[in-house]
């Protein structure tokens, strides 16, 4: 359905074309990401995760996830491993950055969800045990290039 012509002498405003890329976080971009309570770096390198395309791969594509590297998928409330070529840890997230569920090594062929959380955070098997993050944690990143 087409919207109807404005009336006569109704003043136009100018509307910005959008493109696929709006509002999306360019991929050169990273996270570091650090646990506020604990004082511990959790990743020096994460991914954003942020259009329907890269939440659907999500880490389907890679062979490992080194430590330092992450991927933060968001907005999601429940991920799996189905397809997976190794175990991660999942970190659910709270939409102020809060620690609700953390789920260690999670093995391939596994679904793990968390309906109130706003992200998850993908990190190295053993990240979180090695860091100490719980649930309840709250977590601090910045942007860089």
């Amino acid at each position: 359905m087409r919207c109807p012509p404005p009336k006569q002498g109704t003043p136009r405003i100018p509307t910005p074309r959008t493109s696929s890329r709006c509002c999306v976080i360019p991929s050169c971009v990273k996270l570091r990401i650090r646990n506020a309570t604990r004082n511990a770096l959790l990743a020096d390198a994460a991914d954003i995760a942020d259009t329907p395309g890269k939440r659907r791969t999500g880490l389907l594509k890679r062979t490992s996830l080194e430590r330092g590297d992450g991927l933060l998928i968001t907005p999601c409330e429940g991920i799996h491993s189905f397809g997976m070529k190794f175990a991660f840890d999942a970190l659910f997230l709270s939409r102020d950055r809060k620690v609700l569920k953390v789920r260690a090594s999670m093995p391939r062929g596994r679904i793990s969800l968390c309906l109130p959380a706003h992200s998850v955070l993908e990190l190295p098997a053993g990240t979180a045990a090695e860091t100490g993050t719980l649930a309840g944690d709250q977590l601090e990143w910045e942007k860089y290039e």
